[in-house]
């Protein structure tokens, strides 16, 4: 595992949430197997829906209709009606099952101790990833949310990003971005941030060993031990 123990002083931390802060897979295989029984169609494995994770909503719907990555890559949308039975199911599944994973509290809480800013970046719509911050008591760690419907553009674009670091009035070349996967390694890169990578979410059945990061880190409270606030 590449794991840095060089101090990195920044001037905000900024966080994917599916499969680096939440452990959302059970929900959102719940969700999709809802939809599959009531479009009539045989579930698929949890490991299946594990890889499709990490494009937002209406990519996952494709993906788990097609039963493959590569459909998140064209410009369809899927079927209405399916989508509308992901996101019924979705809004009654969201938060039954999510847990933080092991040292996200304690990260986080260091980080804030640091004086330093904290945003999240998902692409998961708005409508689900504020209540479900809520209902995990991380609302409050975080000074902006980007979620992926509020911009023109999702991970792995850099818009969000780059808006975030706005909001928060740092430069991208001196924040931290962390996240579990491909397109956040990609978002990251093109915004100019440092990217550090965990290697327990959802990456689309690829190994971040794989990708070009800084570091690859074990959990968010290592991260809290190697960070410190770069005064502006």
């Amino acid at each position: 595992m590449k794991k840095t123990t060089t101090p990195l002083a920044v001037s905000a931390v900024l966080f994917d949430l599916d499969g680096t802060l939440l452990d959302t897979l059970p929900d959102l295989h719940a969700a999709a197997s809802a939809m599959l029984r009531d479009l009539g169609r045989p579930p698929l494995p949890e490991a299946a829906t594990r890889s499709y994770v990490g494009r937002g909503i209406p990519n996952l719907v494709k993906r788990v209709l097609a039963g493959s990555l590569d459909v998140a890559d064209d410009a369809t949308l899927p079927p209405q009606e399916a989508l509308d039975s992901f996101r019924a199911h979705y809004a009654r599944e969201n938060g039954r099952q999510v847990r933080p994973y092991p040292g996200v509290i304690d990260g986080l809480k260091e980080l804030k101790a640091k004086g330093l800013p904290l945003g999240v970046i998902t692409n998961k719509a708005q409508a689900f990833t504020l209540p479900l911050l809520e209902l995990m008591g991380l609302s409050a760690y975080f000074d902006v949310v980007v979620s992926g419907d509020l911009l023109p553009r999702q991970k792995p674009d850099p818009m969000a990003l780059i808006w975030a670091c706005g909001r928060l009035d740092v430069s991208p070349t001196d924040t931290l971005f962390i996240g579990d996967s491909v397109n956040d390694f990609l978002a990251g890169r093109a915004a100019g941030c440092h990217v550090f990578l965990l290697p327990y979410g959802y990456n689309e059945g690829r190994d971040v060993q794989e990708l070009a990061c800084d570091a690859i880190v074990p959990t968010i409270d290592y991260v809290a031990q190697l960070i410190t606030h770069r005064n502006k």
